[in-house]
């Protein structure tokens, strides 16, 4: 399948670009950038052509993996969904569930294959660990703490101006929401509540009846960081096993579900309806921190 990379930032470098050249059903075309000389740069480094615009690139390949800003990642995805090329998006899909779903609708029109890159949700552990949950059944509640910094020395996401103004809720929010919503099911009201540090508390009540809490920042005081998640109910109280930090081989992962759907095979758990969704609950988070009110997810 040939590929075209739109984004030169760290998250290009560390996850999308070695992913793609190394994954032996994917050519490797090309670099789109807003930065002509980082994208020259980037393509350089993998025997890729760089591209002068968006437009070219896709016209070039037959899917697109997407590295850049929400609001920026939005708007050429649908252009790249109306032009039939495959998509291979990074999460959020969007910041509005407007757009989220007209990207959905545009891929369901073009029968175009798509995924979203929720890092280790691609790592088979975990994907074993939710599968059994979800068997098992009978959850009441889970609990997931996603807090850390990322403006520690050396850090490259510090850098990040979407990141420094949406927070953890749009940064991280997006995985631990992920992780939630398979085995407890769709979220059908949210509640929030921001403190300093960017940190952001979240109650969803979800379609089983089960309620999940979950607490974010990318901001907090390095002692305080933790990455813990639990699930409660009938069958005791499970918590999720730690999973290595390996995005090229979790991007290897996603590659080879978005290769077989592109190819005719089954539509993918983790595609463009799924980060719709996530986009949703997320508005509705916000929308209920800016208000005080619990707010229904559409």
């Amino acid at each position: 399948m040939r590929f075209g990379l739109f984004g030169t930032g760290p998250w290009a470098y560390e996850a999308h670009a070695p992913g793609l050249a190394a994954h032996r059903d994917v050519e490797f075309v090309g670099v789109w950038g807003r930065d002509e000389a980082k994208a020259a740069a980037l393509a350089d480094r993998y025997a890729a052509k760089p591209y002068r615009s968006e437009e070219a690139l896709i016209d070039d390949v037959e899917a697109v993996a997407i590295a850049l800003p929400p609001d920026v990642q939005a708007p050429l995805a649908l252009r790249a969904a109306r032009a039939a090329r495959h998509l291979l998006l990074d999460k959020p899909v969007a910041f509005r569930a407007t757009l989220a779903d007209e990207i959905v609708a545009a891929t369901a029109d073009r029968g175009v294959a798509s995924i979203v890159f929720f890092t280790r949700r691609f790592m088979p552990q975990l994907q074993k660990f939710l599968e059994d949950a979800e068997v098992a059944g009978g959850w009441v509640e889970a609990r997931v703490d996603h807090v850390g910094t990322i403006y520690d020395e050396g850090n490259p996401f510090g850098a990040s101006a979407w990141r420094r103004r949406s927070g953890g809720l749009w940064d991280v929010g997006p995985h631990a929401v992920a992780l939630v919503l398979p085995v407890l099911g769709r979220v059908t009201e949210v509640s929030a509540m921001v403190a300093p540090r960017d940190m952001t508390h979240l109650l969803m009540r979800h379609v089983s009846g089960a309620v999940s809490k979950i607490t974010l920042s990318v901001d907090v005081p390095p002692a305080a960081a933790r990455e813990e998640a639990i699930f409660a109910g009938e069958a005791g109280v499970w918590t999720v096993p730690e999973i290595p930090w390996e995005p090229v081989t979790a991007y290897g992962h996603a590659l080879d579900q978005l290769v077989v759907s592109a190819a005719g095979g089954a539509v993918l758990a983790l595609d463009v309806r799924f980060g719709a969704q996530v986009t949703s609950i997320l508005e509705a988070a916000q929308e209920a921190a800016r208000t005080s009110r619990t707010t229904a997810v559409l």
